[in-house]
């Protein structure tokens, strides 16, 4: 899988993609991240002083009128168009994040994960993206949420964690992912009693019983 993120703050996503179990995806060859920065297709307007850097606009007012700033539709698009020149295969989505989107989910990620082997996911910032983007390469509208965030970084990694786990490798047992196994909010381990300002706090005594029937009906929440 190869996830191609356009995104004003590229670098955000550097600690969390190259550590833990990302990282070694990564390195791998499990999973590839490609980040294009709208910036970089955008003539510079101004440069104030001598040493300043060229002013790389890439948003706008709205038109309509109302409050903060939208992101102009043909950075995006030339992003986009460059993201498409990596791609060889035809098993490509367009995520376009919003709040008003279809709520992103597990399942999402399962079929996503069987069904594409690109996925270009674009973060808006500031008011949004200009709609037209979303409309000329008929994105998906994707929320992971009821909530509204500074911007799109965020929800991309949720995303592509959660994405990635469903690829077989990347975890380094594949039926460890804990929507396939029958889980309990509780989980324990060592020591068998622990202390605490007087108290002991146990292990229940199923987990320690070594039947797994009894154990498997813990954890499904059913009396035993």
């Amino acid at each position: 899988m190869t996830f191609h993120i356009i995104t004003l703050f590229p670098n955000i996503f550097d600690s969390y993609i190259k550590e833990s179990i990302l990282g070694r995806a990564g390195r791998e060859g499990k999973i590839k991240f490609y980040f294009y920065n709208p910036r970089d297709f955008v003539v510079p307007t101004r440069i104030q002083k001598k040493n300043d850097k060229p002013y790389l606009r890439v948003d706008d007012k709205p038109y309509g009128g109302g409050p903060g700033m939208v992101i102009q539709a043909e950075p995006i698009i030339k992003a986009i168009d460059e993201a498409k020149k990596k791609i060889k295969s035809k098993k490509t989505r367009i995520i376009f994040l919003s709040p008003a989107g279809k709520q992103f989910d597990t399942t999402y990620a399962k079929v996503a994960a069987k069904k594409y082997t690109d996925i270009i996911i674009i973060c808006g910032r500031y008011e949004g993206v200009d709609a037209r983007v979303k409309k000329i390469f008929k994105a998906e509208e994707i929320s992971i949420g009821p909530f509204v965030l500074t911007g799109g970084e965020l929800p991309a990694m949720i995303m592509t964690d959660c994405i990635s786990r469903q690829i077989e490798g990347v975890l380094g047992n594949f039926d460890s992912r804990e929507e396939e196994r029958i889980s309990s909010s509780e989980t324990y381990t060592r020591p068998e009693v622990l202390l605490y300002k007087g108290k002991k706090y146990k292990v229940p005594p199923v987990l320690l019983s070594g039947d797994h029937k009894k154990i498997d009906k813990w954890r499904s929440g059913k009396n035993v």
